[in-house]
């Protein structure tokens, strides 16, 4: 036998049980229900740049370390002979090139060092 309001009813139960499970509880407006004391599970904003601006980070980490350990000069001249390359090459002496950022990265880094050695 088919009862429409049967079917209402477990169709509220239904979704009634879905809100609980997911923390909500039984609240009436102005009461102090379960998401009071537990509060409401927090969607996290994901932040969708961090991976990038992770790897420009480690990017200019390392080409800073690299200028520091083998010294302007040196850092220089192979970044010319990348550049008068063909192909790839030509793109890694563009990328590697002694930027503001990388330069001041390189200083903090040799400040750094001094400082930990005396």
């Amino acid at each position: 036998m088919y009862d429409a309001n049967l079917v209402e009813f477990y169709g509220r139960v239904a979704e009634y049980e879905k809100y609980h499970n997911k923390g909500y509880g039984h609240e009436a407006p102005g009461t102090l229900g379960r998401s009071v004391t537990y509060g409401l599970p927090k969607k996290r904003l994901r932040l969708r740049l961090m991976p990038l601006v992770f790897v420009a980070i480690a990017a200019f980490g390392l080409k800073a370390s690299i200028l520091h350990a083998v010294g302007p000069v040196a850092y220089e001249a192979r970044v010319a002979a990348l550049s008068q390359a063909e192909g790839f090459d030509r793109l890694g002496g563009w990328l590697m090139q002694v930027d503001p950022v990388t330069a001041f990265v390189a200083e903090k880094i040799g400040v750094g060092i001094a400082a930990l050695q005396g």
